[in-house]
């Protein structure tokens, strides 16, 4: 069975009002509550004792047992408002649809916690889709997968390398108070996709599995010798609710000391890690503040010094006021997850959620993937057949690993991916590549979407959809921080014309970046005055739009903008209409939001001019001109490139925090 990730909070608050609670829910303690009193329960006389032991079953994953003390609890008089929305989930989970629609509804009537109220609505809501959702037609198929599953509990499988790896506590040893059954470990066996060799299953070493700690889902990077692995819950009263991610490398025949990594959040649930297939982003699910609700999805991102950064929420899209976790992304870019807070049938079900034309839509898989039960933690192994697990009826005891084969006719994929490069001209005008340079891919709406580091050759690579357009940003120390615009909006491909299963289309382009230079004019094209006029035309206030946006990518640096006359006018008068232009250019960009201290204005009048003996138009036109030059520099918020030779792979990087490096020994 897996570790809860529930906290007590909201049954300590009801017991404590009723004058009567026992420790062991305070330690998380369930199975210990179940046992003590389960036998004597439903009591007419005590409502409480009901109420602990539901809250014991649904806390330890088994919500469907709850119903019965749910009711009892109720039918005493106990109004708390999340018991009766609990006890409809109950209801829900045992296939009791009409019953559970019948509770919300009769408690909507009296109901005075908004909150409460908002999320009984979202449950009847979801009620209401069921029967849509069992019609609808899916061409999976679901196998229990035998070879491998035990009377305990085996989950979240990954396969890599011909083996198949799982969590699981079919060793026995300890037990774990908080759901009756021992502590788990991770394991893995062989196998040729499906076919198990269960004579070779086997834990992984004593320094990855703890005998008095669970560990809990695994994500293993693409070389197959660097792992992320859950770990937690070791039933104490100080650290019930708190589970870490890990990281741990295979070197010289063994594994090293596994090490927290430093995103997680300390008294929170971060588990079920799923990393990305070239290993640079990592998903997640925390229960850390913030969220949406219970667990949220998250990602993280490998910078160029081998650390996760930019934790980020995955929206409301995804996450809801329930609980969603055991990401996977697939091939074609998809996510799949489980949630009890989307329309499903009971517990956890299985989704997947795309992106089309710059909108997630959320599907649920449908039967016979899920089921009334828990379903989750999907492992595709190709596109027509992977893993999951669930504790539905008929299996071989707790949670199973099943397998899957989705038979859809019409199963084709289009990945789409834009390839770049970074580049700029040497002195002598050549071009020449940028390495190092963080390229942020955003929305159309300015979100990131995502982000890469490239490496010494200047490429970076992301993946796209279509009908999108979006922004493209270059970020490098002493240089300016660029944008560039990509669109995919007409350029998708037929997928009636599709003869392969799988369809990659590749867009290519550049992002020259100008380095920075002190006191070196930079020609603002396009910004005309009136003659003799200085008020700013609304042809000149594109080209200044794109200097406030160079200003708002650039926070380091500090500039002046200068006015440039051509001859035909007296010196003073030149001066001073230079002056005025160049004021009214800056008070425009400071009304858009620039700060005043970083920009000054400055006339020239004719004093530095371009062609010297101009003649015709086009030459005066080159004198008369706007520009702006930087006066200063600070680069110190700008990310440093790890230098050269420090003699760092990226995983080792995950333990570097400034001059802290970890070099990474124990091991058996």
């Amino acid at each position: 069975m897996r570790a809860p990730i529930f906290s007590t909070a909201v049954v300590i608050v009801f017991l404590s009002s009723c004058g009567s609670f026992d420790k062991s829910m305070t330690m998380g303690q369930y199975n210990t509550i179940i046992n003590k009193y389960e036998a004597s329960n439903p009591d007419k006389n005590k409502p409480e004792l009901n109420v602990q032991i539901a809250e014991a079953f649904r806390r330890s994953n088994r919500i469907a047992e709850s119903t019965p003390f749910y009711a009892a609890a109720i039918d005493q008089g106990v109004e708390d408002e999340m018991v009766n929305l609990h006890y409809a989930k109950s209801l829900k989970a045992n296939q009791r649809y009409e019953d559970a629609e019948a509770v919300l509804r009769g408690y909507m009537q009296r109901a005075s916690n908004d909150n409460v109220v908002s999320m009984a609505e979202r449950e009847l809501t979801h009620l209401n889709d069921v029967d849509d959702m069992s019609k609808k037609e899916n061409y999976f198929r679901v196998k229990n997968l035998e070879a491998l599953n035990s009377k305990n509990a085996e989950y979240s499988p990954v396969y890599r390398n011909n083996y198949l790896y799982f969590t699981s506590n079919r060793d026995g040893g300890k037990i774990y108070k908080t759901t009756g059954t021992p502590f788990t470990d991770i394991f893995r066996v062989r196998t040729r996709g499906a076919n198990v060799d269960r004579a070779t299953a086997e834990a992984l070493d004593a320094i990855i599995n703890d005998p008095i700690v669970n560990e809990g889902s695994i994500t293993i990077f693409p070389d197959g010798l660097s792992v992320i692995f859950a770990k937690g819950n070791n039933g104490k009263a100080t650290g019930n609710d708190e589970v870490n991610l890990y990281f741990s490398r295979y070197r010289n025949g063994k594994w090293i000391t596994p090490r927290p990594l430093r995103i997680n959040d300390p008294g929170s649930w971060d588990s079920t890690p799923a990393l990305s297939r070239d290993g640079k982003t990592l998903y997640f699910a925390s229960t850390r503040p913030g969220g949406y609700g219970g667990s949220d999805i998250y990602s993280a991102k490998m910078d160029r010094r081998g650390r996760w950064v930019d934790v980020r929420n995955m929206g409301p899209d995804i996450n809801t006021p329930g609980n969603e976790m055991f990401p996977f992304v697939s091939e074609d870019g998809s996510m799949y997850f489980s949630s009890d807070g989307h329309p499903g049938f009971g517990s956890l079900d299985l989704f997947k959620a795309t992106r089309r034309r710059g909108h997630i839509s959320i599907q649920n898989l449908g039967k016979p993937i899920n089921s009334n039960a828990d379903d989750f933690g999907l492992y595709e192994f190709n596109l027509t057949r992977g893993f999951f697990a669930s504790n539905r009826k008929g299996g071989a005891g707790d949670d199973d690993v099943y397998t899957y084969v989705n038979d859809d006719p019409d199963l084709k994929i289009v990945n789409y991916f834009l390839t770049g490069v970074t580049t700029t001209l040497d002195d002598g005008g050549e071009k020449i590549i940028v390495a190092n340079t963080k390229v942020t891919l955003l929305g159309e709406d300015g979100s990131i979407l995502d982000e890469s580091f490239t490496g010494e050759d200047g490429q970076f690579r992301f993946r796209v959809y279509p009908e999108e357009d979006y922004r493209l940003l270059a970020e490098k120390t002493d240089y300016f921080t660029v944008r560039d615009n990509f669109s995919t909006v007409g350029r998708s491909v037929d997928r009636s014309t599709l003869t392969e299963m799988v369809t990659t289309v590749n867009f290519e382009t550049e992002i020259p970046l100008n380095s920075i230079v002190i006191e070196k004019p930079i020609v603002l094209e396009n910004i005309y005055y009136d003659l003799a006029k200085w008020d700013i035309r609304p042809d000149a206030e594109p080209t200044l739009d794109s200097l406030v946006m160079i200003l708002e990518d650039n926070p380091d640096i500090f500039i002046e903008l200068g006015s440039h006359t051509d001859i035909r006018a007296p010196d003073d008068y030149n001066m001073d209409l230079s002056w005025k232009r160049a004021r009214s250019a800056v008070t425009y960009i400071i009304n858009k939001g620039v700060n005043a201290a970083r920009i000054t204005a400055r006339g020239y009048g004719e004093t530095t001019l371009i062609v010297v003996d101009a003649q015709t138009e086009e030459e005066h036109q080159r004198n008369r001109r706007t520009e702006f030059k930087v006066l200063r520099y600070n680069p110190q918020d700008r990310e440093e490139a790890v230098p050269e030779g420090d003699g760092l792979d990226e995983y080792d990087r995950f333990f570097l925090d400034g001059d802290d490096l970890l070099e990474g020994g124990g091991g058996e």
